[in-house]
C-alpha cells in the first residue's frame, strides 16, 4: 500500500496537469465559437439568442458555456465558467468577427471600403434575379411526388436532442426554375443561413473570376511569400483548389486543432494557415483543409488589393447574380474566411448553384471563365481521391471503385457545395437540377442522396 499511494497521487496530478492544459487550449476554442455563432446568427441572420442557444449552442461542450448579446455596442461575449472570455463584434456589411491578437477598438478603427448595395425590391422582379415567381409550375412536373420529397426532408424520425436533423430550408430549381421549396417554423424566404465551407465553393468562383482576368494562374507556385525559399515554392494553386498541396494539416473540430485553432484564436487565418510545413509531395495526396482554402482566400486578397477586396465579390459575383442577401465575414485580419463564413438565403445560395448549372454563364454574360465549371467539378486525373474536384465535391466514386459513391442513387454528373451541420447545395446537370438543404443537422442522419433521388423521381 505504500508503494500504491505514492503511484496514483502521481498519476492524480498527471491527471489534473492534463487537465489543465487541455481546458487552457480548448475553453477560447468553445467561447470563441459560441460568440462567433451567435453574434452572426442574432446580427446577420436576425434570430433571437434564447432561440441560438436552445439549438445551436445546446450540445456538448458548447453547452458549458455561457454566451450573451450586447445589443448597445453589436456584439457577443463567451466565456466557460466564468474563464476565457471570448468577443465578437458586429460591424454593417461585415458581419461578425472574433476578436482576437487584437483589442476591440483596433478592430472597429479598421478603414474598409465597404460595398454599395443596390436597394432593390426583389419581390418585383422575375426570378433568378428577383423572387418574383410564376402562378404555377410545369405540368409535367409530378406535384405529389416533389411535395412528399420535401416533406420528408423535414420529418424527425428520432427525437433524441443530438438526432434531430431540423432541416430548416429546401429549395429545388428545375431547368432554371424555382419549382419547390419549404421552410421549417420560424424561417421563411428571407432568413439568412451560415453557408459553413459552402463558402469555400464561393472562394472557387473568385479565384475563377481572377483567372478570367488574368490576375491569378492556376499553374505555377502559388503566389505566396512564405514558400518562396523552401520546398513548399512549388506548391500550386492548382494543387491547392483541389485539397492536394501537400501541407500537413488537422481538420479536426473535436477539440484543439489546427482548424480550431485557426478560426477561434488566430487573427489573420491564411497567413496562420501558410505557416505549416510540408508533409508530401505537392498535387498528389488529398487531405481536406479548411486552412488551405483559407491561404487561396489570401491570395485573393493580394491580388484584388484592399482597395477594390471588400467590393469585389459583391460587384463582380454576387450582384451580377441577384445574391442580394449573402454577407460575406472577414477574420480580426480583414481577409474574408473563404473556408467558413458565408450567411445568405436559401435562395440565394441557390442562385450560386444555377450560376454553374449554367456553366458560369448568368443572362447571357459569362462571369466564370470557359471551363471553369468542369475544372471545379472533376478530380484531378491520378487523384487518390476521386470524389473532391477544385473546392467542390463530385459524386464519381472512388478511384478503384466508381460504384462506391457518396449519393448512390444520385448521378455521377453531380457535383456539391457541402457545408458543416447539413448545408447542400447539389447540382445536377444531366437532370436540369438544383437542390439546396439547410439545417442544423448535428449528427449524420440527414440522408441527401434520398432527397435528392425523391426530387429527381418528381422531375420528366
Amino acid at each position: 500500500m505504500k508503494t500504491i499511494k505514492p503511484i496514483l497521487s502521481g498519476l492524480l496530478l498527471i491527471a489534473v496537469a492534463y487537465g489543465g492544459q487541455y481546458a487552457w487550449r480548448a475553453f477560447p476554442i468553445i467561447s470563441g465559437y459560441g460568440a462567433k455563432d451567435i453574434c452572426s446568427c442574432v446580427f446577420v441572420a436576425g434570430r433571437d439568442p434564447k432561440s441560438v442557444i436552445d439549438n445551436e449552442l445546446n450540445s456538448f461542450p458548447l453547452s458549458k458555456g455561457s454566451f450573451v448579446i450586447n445589443y448597445e455596442d453589436s456584439s457577443a461575449t463567451g466565456s466557460v465558467f466564468g474563464l476565457a472570455e471570448r468577443k465578437a463584434v458586429y460591424r454593417k456589411g461585415l458581419g461578425c468577427t472574433l476578436v482576437v491578437e487584437m483589442t476591440d477598438d483596433e478592430l472597429r478603427s479598421q478603414k474598409i471600403s465597404l460595398p454599395k448595395r443596390k436597394q432593390v425590391d426583389q419581390d418585383s422582379i422575375r426570378w433568378p434575379m428577383g423572387n418574383k415567381l410564376p402562378d404555377s409550375i410545369a405540368s409535367t412536373i409530378n406535384k405529389e411526388k416533389l411535395n412528399a420529397a420535401l416533406s420528408a426532408a423535414f420529418e424527425e424520425k428520432d427525437t433524441t436532442r443530438i438526432k434531430l436533423r431540423r432541416t430548416r430550408a429546401v429549395v429545388v430549381l428545375y431547368d432554371g426554375n424555382l419549382v419547390g421549396e419549404k421552410y421549417a417554423t420560424g424561417f421563411d424566404k428571407n432568413s439568412k443561413h451560415i453557408g459553413w465551407s459552402m463558402t469555400k465553393s464561393i472562394t472557387n468562383a473568385l479565384v475563377g473570376i481572377l483567372v478570367k482576368q488574368e490576375k491569378l494562374k492556376l499553374e505555377g507556385p502559388a503566389p505566396v511569400a512564405a514558400w518562396k525559399d523552401d520546398d513548399r515554392k512549388n506548391i500550386r494553386l492548382e494543387d491547392m483548389m483541389h485539397m492536394s498541396s501537400g501541407l500537413k494539416w488537422e481538420e479536426n473540430y473535436g477539440g484543439p486543432s489546427g482548424a480550431t485553432n485557426m478560426l477561434f484564436k488566430k487573427k489573420d487565418m491564411g497567413l496562420y494557415a501558410a505557416e505549416v510545413p510540408l508533409e508530401s509531395k505537392p498535387g498528389e495526396v488529398f487531405e481536406y483543409s479548411s486552412g488551405t482554402t483559407n491561404v487561396i482566400s489570401r491570395i485573393v486578397r493580394e491580388a484584388i488589393g484592399d482597395e477594390n477586396y471588400y467590393r469585389f465579390p459583391y460587384e463582380e459575383l454576387f450582384n451580377k447574380i441577384g445574391m442580394q442577401s449573402i454577407v460575406m465575414e472577414p477574420d480580426a485580419g480583414g481577409t474574408f474566411v473563404g473556408s467558413s463564413y458565408s450567411f445568405a438565403t436559401a435562395r440565394d445560395f441557390a442562385r450560386f448553384g444555377l450560376l454553374f448549372y449554367h456553366n458560369g454563364v448568368w443572362n447571357g454574360e459569362r462571369i466564370l471563365p470557359e471551363g471553369w465549371v468542369k475544372f471545379s467539378s472533376t478530380p484531378p486525373i491520378g487523384a487518390k481521391r476521386g470524389e473532391y474536384g477544385a473546392q467542390w465535391w463530385t459524386n464519381v466514386g472512388e478511384v478503384n471503385n466508381p460504384a462506391n459513391r457518396t449519393y448512390p442513387h444520385v448521378p455521377t454528373d453531380s457535383f456539391q457545395a457541402e457545408g458543416f451541420e447539413g448545408q447542400y447545395i447539389f447540382v445536377v446537370p444531366s437532370k436540369k437540377l438544383v437542390v439546396v438543404r439547410l439545417g442544423l443537422t448535428k449528427s449524420d442522419d440527414f440522408d441527401m442522396d434520398k432527397l435528392v433521388s425523391e426530387v429527381i423521381e418528381a422531375l420528366p
